[in-house]
């Protein structure tokens, strides 16, 4: 069987740099591309080094022939990017975050006209993802959840992604707003963090860090603590080689890695 044909979007960040390692160790998939607005076309050299690929400014270069665009980038590259892959037929894969309800509103119109698969995952560390749902089914025995979130420090938006998907599942597993309690007397402003329907979201930023999660449900007389921690960038490729796979088979709008997983 031929395998799956890849351009990464975005190679140069830390995801792009990982993706590109999964493809080199995995015998189904093929890079056969790689796109960075920040460097010079020429030749890509596989972290690994297995060897290298193409690399260019523009996606328009290795459209032809590939199978699915793999995104790590940013909200309006990401959508650029998918407008560039809908138009050859090219499956889409992206886990760049801050896409608003518009750009989902898109995506999934530009799955359908052009019958490809989009699928768009806040978090691929299946453990994450398993939180998420956890935390929806723990939700609704509980009126108080803090929720902190700590990423390294050249992560641009606060709270996470992952963060806001944890507090919503939360949310609708109880199908209710929490209890916020409110300081009487902040004497640092912005201390309690911010709300999300009741939960409290902190945000944390600082090197040593790839992804923290902490939620902390709390009644009388006791706590229940579920923590997720991706001590690594590998700890994402197994979601999205998941994804890459699952992609090909699945035409249409998929957002969040759940929904291949079977927890929905």
């Amino acid at each position: 069987m031929e395998p799956i044909k890849i351009v990464i979007h975005g190679v140069t960040g830390r995801m792009g740099r990982e993706v590109a390692v999964l493809a080199s160790h995995e015998d189904d998939l093929a890079a056969v591309g790689a796109v960075s607005r920040s460097s010079q076309p020429g030749q890509y050299a596989l972290p690994d080094g297995s060897g290298s690929i193409p690399l260019s400014n523009s996606l328009e270069d290795f459209i032809g022939g590939t199978d699915v665009v793999v995104d790590f980038s940013n909200a309006e590259a990401a959508m650029a990017a998918m407008r560039t892959a809908a138009e050859r037929k090219v499956h889409v894969v992206t886990g760049t975050t801050g896409l608003t309800a518009a750009d989902l509103e898109e995506a999934e119109a530009l799955s359908q006209e052009n019958e490809i698969g989009v699928i768009v995952a806040p978090n691929f560390a299946l453990g994450a993802v398993l939180m998420i749902h956890l935390a929806k089914i723990a939700g609704r025995f509980f009126d108080y959840a803090d929720l902190t979130e700590v990423h390294h420090e050249a992560k641009v938006d606060a709270p996470s992604g992952t963060a806001l998907a944890i507090a919503r599942a939360v949310v609708e597993g109880k199908g209710a707003a929490y209890t916020a309690p409110e300081a009487e007397r902040e004497t640092l402003p912005g201390t309690r963090g911010g709300t999300l329907d009741g939960v409290t979201v902190h945000s944390g930023r600082l090197p040593g860090r790839v992804a923290h999660h902490e939620l902390v449900f709390g009644m009388l007389g006791q706590t229940l603590t579920i923590r997720h921690d991706s001590i690594n960038r590998e700890s994402f490729m197994p979601g999205v080689a998941l994804a890459i796979r699952e992609v090909v088979e699945s035409p249409g709008l998929t957002v969040g890695l759940e929904n291949i997983l079977g927890l929905r």
